[in-house]
């Protein structure tokens, strides 16, 4: 083929992907509420154990000044913490003034109280003020706090998140289609005996492909952003992330893993058709887990974890393709130098 037919089948290959692509996400419209509540999962479990573990530190920092001033407390260590972390409760500190709230109690029950001397507090100028306040831990469910709801900015922006979220469903859906084009648009530029690697190959694309990102959605999100909020928690910055950019993290991250699990394939095919060989591979080890390494940092968000976990799996797939690349049967090519053709004697 011409260079101009080359660009004329890369073009009928990305139409017909962006068909594909518009019936996915059509179809992703009719399930993108149910989809938007998925993806906030990792989130919502990530805020969560971040406030468990914040309303935890707090409450023993508050026992160790009772037990320092000599104060008996309701609860010990042990049950403080399993009413955070086994029965999903957070606590809030408030400070209650007896007089105000005696003369609260006065203005609703006059006949149960009007023998109820007023309180008096002395108190020295030296004096805590809040030595003469009631301290009350209030006590709700995790569901309740506003902090673990995920929020958005505008009103607009619950519409904008329905339609990525329903892009997602159809980058999903219409995968397998787009990944056919592709390989077909490579397979125009093989010989004849070549093209069968793409037909053989193309499953297991797709197979890798999904691999990747599932990876990356059910293992991936909730370490990296765990890792992320321990420097809110270190610098004191509480987080409050918003729906809209958490689901542009959730679309970059699952599509870099997914393409970069492509990688023993992509070894395989190019040792099959001549560009390199497992010798190539072995020799230059050192280049290639470096170049892995500079890859995962661009494909992944500007973090060091959600690298690593990109780039470590990576690197045991570079070996895992030489190994496929040694193990998988070759078959010899009826243009193979030396061998006669059909019309030869």
């Amino acid at each position: 083929m011409t260079f101009g037919e080359h660009l004329e089948e890369l073009r009928g290959c990305l139409f017909k992907s962006a068909l594909g692509l518009a019936l996915g996400f059509a179809l992703g419209l009719m399930i993108g509420g149910p989809v938007v509540g998925f993806i906030q999962r990792p989130l919502s479990r990530a805020l969560t154990r971040y406030y468990q573990q914040e309303s935890v530190e707090r409450l023993e920092n508050e026992l160790a000044k009772d037990k320092q001033a000599g104060r008996t407390s309701p609860w010990t260590s042990q049950e403080m913490q399993d009413r955070v972390l086994k029965n999903d409760m957070l606590a809030d500190e408030v400070y209650i003034d007896p007089r105000e709230m005696l003369q609260e109690l006065k203005k609703n029950y006059p006949d149960e109280l009007k023998h109820v001397p007023p309180l008096t507090t002395k108190t020295s100028a030296n004096a805590d003020p809040t030595d003469s306040l009631i301290r009350l831990f209030l006590w709700h469910r995790n569901a309740d706090d506003s902090r673990i709801r995920v929020k958005s900015l505008n009103a607009q922006e619950a519409f904008g998140v329905y339609v990525k979220g329903s892009l997602l469903v159809g980058v999903l859906l219409a995968s397998p289609w787009i990944f056919f084009q592709i390989w077909n648009f490579v397979a125009a530029g093989l010989y004849p005996h070549e093209r069968h690697y793409v037909h053989l190959y193309l499953p297991f694309s797709l197979g890798l492909f999904l691999l990747g990102a599932s990876l990356a959605f059910f293992v991936v999100f909730e370490p990296v952003l765990n890792f992320l909020f321990s420097f809110n928690r270190s610098l004191g910055i509480d987080p409050d992330p918003r729906i809209n950019e958490w689901l542009s993290f959730v679309l970059l991250l699952p599509v870099g893993f997914g393409l970069g699990f492509q990688l023993p394939l992509v070894m395989l095919f190019l040792e099959r058709i001549g560009v390199f060989t497992i010798k190539n591979y072995l020799s230059q080890w050192r280049i290639a887990v470096l170049v892995i390494f500079a890859l995962a940092a661009l494909l992944t968000p500007p973090d060091p974890y959600s690298m690593l976990l990109m780039a470590v799996p990576l690197t045991f797939l570079y070996f895992g393709g030489i190994l496929l690349c040694k193990t998988l049967p070759r078959h010899e090519s009826p243009f193979q130098e030396g061998q006669p053709s059909s019309g030869q004697s």
